[in-house]
């Protein structure tokens, strides 16, 4: 009979899971649809210039293609030019010689002839394609002096564009956010060795799994820095960052080191078998595939195509420093907050009550700025402490303020309530029945009260990690922790909207696994409360 109670709740449990899991991918798109459409409509989409030199040396027509350029690559829009579309016309007619051809020439220049050149076959070739697959042609005409003579940037340009909605760019964010490594990864003719195989590993003396035509060269592999195993044959892709980090893959950005660079006793490729050494900060567990021609030095170092690679730095990631952050000041509060809304509990209506209720009415009333501040005042004066996390000579000591400041509001929230439940449970009947019977109050707080009102409590744990986490957004910004929750304040200042849309991939996944862990670990600490939904307490 208890292996059949053991397995309809394992099935209920799975159930559960599938159906929960199955609403947070729904939430999680709408949740990036609606971001998506603030960030790339209701904003105007030349704030992205704000901060860009490129664009402020331009003029005229020039800076309006180079705009576009931008737009695109952003992902407002599709853009495609004129005179790359002759280019790519005549190179299949006449070869690599294309632009030497009259007719090549005539084409592409017909563009600076406002009276003429929407008589020209190419254009109308041009115009009728893009037409035809929804793109908006225009046209930019040369801005000249009245001698005739073109004006700096005012070359005459055709292009065909084609906004982006909402819908559209989601799929396609949804469409790339995978990428599986493959041997048939690279495109290269030129590589005719492809393989994922075993072999040992020169950098750290154990087994790797290496690849030839994947575009990493380690697919897995083992090194000192925790987790100590990482994979590269599954990436998950959020975007690019082209204001902020100008071009880096996100991915890269929150995941590597954030320390000053290390530099070590190491082999290139080319060495490995001899005595020779060199110091070098390369990590060459990074390398990956260079389809481009590389100097004599370069190839004497690699000796395959595999040369691109990172330098290694101390220090933690920007998301391990979020995490780092967010768990201890979790830790904190519920070490100090729980035992302490037991006592006001305890001791109702006592100067400790009374104090303790000044402490939950200050945090709660006083903006979150104000005390962040002035606990970071109190920090730097009374114990030296650093303010800056860039200025702290010993790392540990600049996390101490800021997850200080993280752990304040929670330990006062859960001061709270586990008071309010405390007393709640202290009027019920099982109480006065424990009463009845002789127990102590100690017994009764410690055996009945305090595990009834932790139900409450619970299920919130892995949500109060969450807010921890999403609450560090003002307090890395205070410090200048290098995390995600600064990071998304300086993509908002700097309208980078890919590091914007990643980190509302990043902290609504956090909140949706939040929920269904609070769910399971209440029924695992709660046996009454079942996840059916035919058998009362669902949820």
């Amino acid at each position: 009979m208890q292996n059949l109670e053991g397995g309809e709740e394992s099935r209920i449990m799975k159930k559960y899971m599938l159906k929960r899991i199955l609403f947070s991918i729904f939430s999680l798109f709408a949740v990036v649809m609606i971001v998506m459409t603030l960030v790339y409509t209701l904003i105007a989409r030349d704030v992205i210039f704000q901060t860009d030199d490129v664009w402020n040396k331009k003029s005229n027509n020039d800076r309006i293609i180079y705009e576009y350029v931008q737009y695109q690559k952003y992902g407002y829009l599709i853009y495609s030019d004129y005179t790359a579309f002759v280019k790519d016309k005549y190179q299949k007619i006449y070869g690599d010689d294309y632009y030497t051809q009259p007719d090549f020439k005539a084409d592409r220049d017909t563009i600076q002839k406002p009276e003429e050149f929407q008589s020209n076959a190419t254009v109308k070739e041009f115009a009728k394609k893009y037409k035809a697959d929804g793109y908006s042609v225009k046209y930019f005409q040369p801005i000249t002096y009245k001698s005739g003579k073109v004006k700096p940037g005012g070359t005459g340009y055709l292009i065909a564009v084609k906004e982006n909605n909402a819908a559209v760019r989601l799929v396609d964010y949804v469409k790339g956010f995978f990428t599986v490594e493959t041997k048939n990864y690279v495109d290269d003719p030129a590589l005719t060795e492809r393989y994922i195989r075993f072999e040992k590993d020169p950098y750290s003396g154990l087994f790797a799994i290496v690849g030839s035509g994947t575009q990493h060269k380690y697919l897995l592999y083992f090194d000192n820095r925790f987790p100590f195993i990482h994979q590269n044959f599954i990436r998950i892709n959020l975007g690019t960052s082209y204001t902020t980090y100008r071009g880096q893959e996100i991915t890269d950005v929150i995941n590597n080191p954030t320390g000053d660079i290390i530099t070590s006793n190491q082999q290139y490729p080319s060495m490995l078998g001899t005595d020779e050494y060199v110091e070098t900060a390369i990590d060459f567990h990074s390398l990956t595939y260079n389809s481009n021609e590389v100097g004599d030095v370069v190839r004497e170092q690699f000796p395959d195509n595999y040369n691109v690679y990172k330098y290694k730095r101390g220090g933690l990631s920007i998301i391990e420093n979020s995490f780092v952050i967010g768990i201890i000041a979790t830790i904190l509060s519920y070490m100090l907050g729980l035992p302490i809304g037991i006592h006001m509990a305890r001791k109702k209506d006592s100067f400790a009550d009374k104090l303790g209720n000044l402490y939950i009415i200050f945090i709660i009333a006083v903006p979150s700025l104000a005390y962040i501040f002035m606990f970071a005042a109190l920090g730097t004066t009374l114990f030296h402490l650093p303010y800056k996390f860039a200025n702290a000579e010993v790392k540990f000591f600049a996390y101490i303020l800021p997850t200080i400041s993280l752990a304040l509001p929670s330990i006062g929230g859960l001061m709270k309530w586990m008071r309010r439940y405390m007393i709640d449970q202290m009027n019920s009947d099982y109480v006065k029945f424990a009463r009845a019977e002789g127990l102590s109050e100690s017994e009764i707080f410690s055996v009945h009260i305090s595990k009834n009102a932790m139900i409450y409590i619970v299920h919130g744990i892995p949500g109060s990690i969450l807010g921890c986490l999403t609450g560090a957004i003002m307090t890395e910004r205070v410090y200048s922790v290098p995390g995600v929750g600064n990071l998304l304040t300086t993509a908002i200042n700097m309208h980078d909207n890919g590091v914007i849309v990643a980190c509302t991939v990043f902290y609504t996944s956090l909140s949706l696994i939040a929920l269904i862990l609070g769910d399971v670990l209440l029924t695992k600490y709660d046996p009454r409360i079942s996840l059916s939904e035919d058998k009362g307490g669902g949820r």
